[in-house]
C-alpha cells in the first residue's frame, strides 16, 4: 500500500493535489492542510455483498424515544437504530445537557445506553446528571479521547444509544494532526458512523461551532452523519430552539421549543407563548405570527424610537437589520413618518427570532406606533409582507397563522387583501391594501 499527499481545506473540505494559497472551493485564504492518504490497488479492494431490497422487512426501522418530546418532534419520533445524529450549538446553549437528558430517559426505560465523555471527567458528568434528578441504573459513562478506545467500547457493549461528547475532542494516534483538526474530525466521525451501522447503535455526536456560529470542523462532517440538529438560543436567556438542518429519515426544518431551568431543559408548550394582558397597552409593541417548519409561533415585536445625540443608530436584535432598514424607508416615503434623525431599536421579546417577510407589517407598525406614540391593542395581530411601494403582499400559510393567533388569545388580525384565507371563527379579520391603511386600522379604538 502506497501513500501520497493531498491538501484539504479545513473550511469546506475541498481537496487539491498541491498546496495553493486560496481554496478553489470556498475562496478562503491559507486554509489548506496537508494530509497523507493511502492508495489501494484494485486487487486489494473487497467487493461488498449485495442485498435484495424486497427481502428487507419493515421491522428494521427501530426507533427509541429520547424522552424529550420536542426533540422527538424534530427527529421524527426518536432515534433510529444504526443512525448517527450530529448535535451542535454555541457554548453554554445546552448540548451536553440535552444529550444527557436523552440518555437518562432511555436508561429509565431499561434501554442500554453509554456516554463517552472526551471533555469532562466521570465526576463532572455525575454532577450534571444529579442536577437532572435521580441517576438511574444502567447510565454508564467512560472518559476517553481515543477513537480506538471508543470503538472498542461500542463494539463490546453494543449499546442501543451512545453519545460522544464531543467529536472535536476525539483523536486517532495513528493519524497526524491534533484533535479538532480537519483530518482528525473527519476520520473519527467516519469510523464511528461505520461502527454505529455495524452494531445498530443510535449514535449522537456532540459538535462545536466556530466564532461565526457555523459548525466547527470539515463540511464533510455534515455529509457523513444522517441527521444534523442545531440548538439555538441566547446563553443569557432561557429559550432554546432545536432545529433539524438535515434528516435522512424525516422532514427537515422541523423545530422544537425548550426552556433552560435549574434542573435542565424542559419541553415548552406553545401555549406558553400566548398573549399577555398587562394593565395597559404600550406604544411600539405589536404581535405577529411567524411560520417555522410545520409550526407557527406567536412573536412579540418591539420598537423604540429615541432622540439621537450624534449619528442616528439602527439596532436590530432577533429581527432582520436589512428588513428594518427597508421598513424605515417605506415609512418615510409612503407614510410620511420620518425617523431619519432618531435612534431606532427593534427586537423580539422571548428569544424567538423573526426574520421572515411575513413579519414586515408588525415591524413597520411597531416603529410607527413608537414614532407617533399610539398603542396597538395586544389582542391585535398583524401579518403580512410590505413592498417598497407601501403595498401589503400575501404571505405563505396565512390561514394557519390566523388560526394560531386566534387560538392563543387574539381577537383581531390585520392581513393583506391578497392571499387565500379560509374562514376562521372567533376572530375579526381586517384586510388592508397598503401600509397606510394598516396603520389607520391599528389606531382605531373600535373595529
Amino acid at each position: 500500500m502506497k501513500t501520497h499527499s493531498i491538501h484539504v481545506c479545513r473550511d469546506c473540505g475541498t481537496t487539491s493535489p498541491r498546496w495553493v494559497g486560496r481554496c478553489p472551493g470556498c475562496a478562503a485564504w491559507n486554509s489548506l492542510d496537508e494530509e497523507k492518504v493511502a492508495t489501494r490497488t484494485l486487487a486489494s479492494a473487497q467487493t461488498p455483498p449485495t442485498v435484495a431490497l424486497h427481502t428487507i422487512g419493515a421491522d428494521t426501522d427501530t426507533r427509541w424515544s429520547t424522552g424529550v418530546t420536542e426533540l422527538d418532534r424534530v427527529l421524527g419520533g426518536g432515534l433510529l437504530a444504526g443512525s448517527t445524529t450530529l448535535l451542535f450549538g454555541e457554548p453554554g446553549v445546552g448540548k451536553s445537557t440535552l444529550a444527557l437528558m436523552s440518555l437518562r430517559a432511555l436508561a429509565l426505560t431499561g434501554a442500554s445506553v453509554l456516554l463517552i465523555g472526551a471533555e469532562e471527567s466521570a465526576g463532572q458528568v455525575a454532577q450534571r446528571a444529579r442536577r437532572l434528578g435521580p441517576v438511574p441504573e444502567g447510565l454508564d459513562v467512560a472518559t476517553t479521547t481515543s477513537v480506538a478506545t471508543a470503538l472498542a467500547l461500542i463494539d463490546e457493549r453494543r449499546p442501543q444509544v451512545c453519545v460522544i461528547d464531543s467529536i472535536s475532542a476525539m483523536s486517532d494516534d495513528d493519524l497526524g494532526g491534533v484533535a479538532g483538526s480537519v483530518s482528525q474530525v473527519r476520520n473519527a466521525a467516519a469510523r464511528l458512523c461505520n461502527m454505529a451501522k455495524a452494531t445498530s447503535t443510535a449514535l449522537i455526536l456532540v459538535g462545536h461551532v466556530t466564532k461565526d456560529g457555523e459548525l466547527a470542523g470539515p463540511r464533510a462532517l455534515e455529509h457523513l452523519v444522517d441527521t444534523v440538529v442545531r440548538i439555538e438560543g441566547d446563553r443569557y436567556g432561557t429559550l432554546r430552539v432545536v432545529r433539524a438542518l438535515k434528516h435522512r429519515f424525516g422532514p427537515t426544518g422541523e423545530v422544537g421549543l425548550l426552556e433552560m431551568g435549574s434542573e435542565g431543559l424542559r419541553d415548552l408548550p406553545d401555549t406558553a407563548m400566548a398573549l399577555r394582558q398587562p394593565a395597559q397597552d404600550v406604544p411600539g409593541v405589536v404581535f405577529t405570527v411567524t411560520n417555522d417548519g410545520s409550526r407557527s409561533f406567536l412573536v412579540e415585536v418591539q420598537a423604540l424610537v429615541a432622540s439621537s445625540s450624534a449619528s442616528p443608530r439602527r439596532v436590530a436584535h432577533q429581527v432582520s437589520s436589512q428588513r428594518l432598514s427597508l421598513m424605515l424607508a417605506v415609512l418615510e416615503a409612503r407614510c410620511d413618518i420620518n425617523v431619519s434623525d432618531l435612534d431606532v431599536f427593534a427586537a423580539t421579546a422571548g428569544g424567538i427570532a423573526a426574520t421572515e417577510p411575513g413579519v414586515d407589517l408588525a415591524l413597520a407598525l411597531a416603529v410607527a406606533s413608537a414614532a407617533l406614540e399610539f398603542a396597538v391593542p395586544r389582542s391585535l395581530v398583524a401579518v403580512g409582507e410590505v413592498g417598497l411601494a407601501g403595498e401589503l403582499r400575501a404571505v405563505s400559510g396565512l390561514t394557519r397563522r390566523v388560526r394560531e393567533a386566534q387560538r392563543l388569545g387574539a381577537d383581531r388580525v390585520i392581513v393583506p387583501t391578497s392571499g387565500d384565507l379560509e374562514d376562521v371563527k372567533g376572530i375579526t379579520v381586517r384586510r388592508c391594501t397598503t401600509l397606510v391603511d394598516a396603520i389607520s386600522v391599528s389606531r382605531e379604538s373600535k373595529y
